[in-house]
């Protein structure tokens, strides 16, 4: 196999991305026609079936391992591009997957300065939010190039970096407490009361009242808010108890409109950031960066600032 058609690629990569055929040809800027043809040619190359054409349409294994090649040679098509000082391709972007916890306190701060360059060469930067537990399997599919996870072990192919430790403290409104806890939580009525969670990916309530009361598997009264900052707003309006980022709580509790728990147990979360191998090294010049390396550099110094 050899001679990939880098456009079967592209219009694979924007299946993936926009799951129709319909939206893929509107953002490649050509008929769907194309985009069928294109594939086909691609899938009769590899001789493999790449798209279950479903609705939405899925990517099979294979073509999950071609889409992960297209994903790194689109990146290094960038790299080139900024070598040369030329216009990056239109739509042309890094995804990158990220839990929202990360995304809600201190990964902005940490990426400003790549994307405020990439306003002014042409690329975007793509945030997909998953559970921290989670963002793995994106990298693992090719769907992202790379990702924050609490997964140490690097996949084959792939550079890990640890980014630090992000801690999660339980808090509750004064409120709430008054009205709910006037004696404090405890094992006696946490199972009684209601719990906050993210999501059904979000264990860290779990694993704070185990710690807390030497409980195996507790089961909890949760209540879903399913965004980092309206959970931590719910909190504050007493809508339950919560688990939530030290970073975020930390100013709410300092201000009296929450109230730690239990200041001295936290659950710890230790995370790292894992990015395909790239071969930058034949289309960077040495004083250059390229540009997911950027992306990683960037992240591990706002840990570094941010995290334990």
């Amino acid at each position: 196999m050899k001679d990939l058609d880098s456009a079967a690629l592209d219009c694979l990569a924007a299946l993936a991305d926009e799951r129709s055929f319909e939206r893929a040809a509107q953002r490649l800027s050509i008929t769907q026609s194309a985009v069928s043809q294109r594939l086909r040619s691609l899938e009769s190359q590899v001789g493999q079936l790449l798209v279950v054409r479903s609705r939405p349409l899925r990517l099979t294994e294979p073509g999950k391992v071609l889409l992960r090649f297209a994903r790194q040679l689109q990146a290094l098509r960038t790299d080139v591009a900024r070598e040369l000082g030329g216009q990056v391709a239109p739509n042309e972007r890094i995804a990158i997957a990220v839990n929202a916890d990360s995304l809600a306190t201190w990964v902005l701060p940490a990426l400003d300065s790549v994307v405020q360059a990439g306003l002014k060469q042409g690329f975007g930067l793509e945030l997909v939010v998953d559970d921290q537990d989670f963002t793995h399997d994106w990298l693992r599919q090719g769907e992202v190039l790379g990702c924050i996870s609490t997964v140490r072990q690097a996949l084959r192919g792939c550079l890990v970096q640890p980014l630090g430790v992000m801690r999660y403290v339980a808090v509750a409104s004064p409120a709430f407490m008054r009205a709910q806890l006037p004696e404090g939580l405890n094992a006696g009525n946490f199972a009684s009361t209601p719990f906050l969670v993210v999501n059904r990916k979000d264990d860290c309530q779990v694993q704070w009242v185990a710690k807390a009361f030497g409980v195996r598997a507790p089961r909890l009264q949760e209540r879903y808010v399913p965004s980092s900052d309206a959970y931590v707003r719910a909190v504050c309006m007493g809508w339950g108890v919560g688990v939530a980022p030290e970073l975020q709580a930390r100013p709410l509790i300092a201000s009296g409109d929450l109230v730690a728990l239990r200041p001295d147990l936290g659950v710890d979360v230790t995370l790292y950031w894992h990015q395909w191998k790239l071969l930058s090294d034949l289309v960077a010049a040495p004083t250059r960066v390229a540009l997911l390396d950027q992306i990683g550099q960037a992240l591990a110094r706002g840990a570094k600032t941010a995290l334990a």
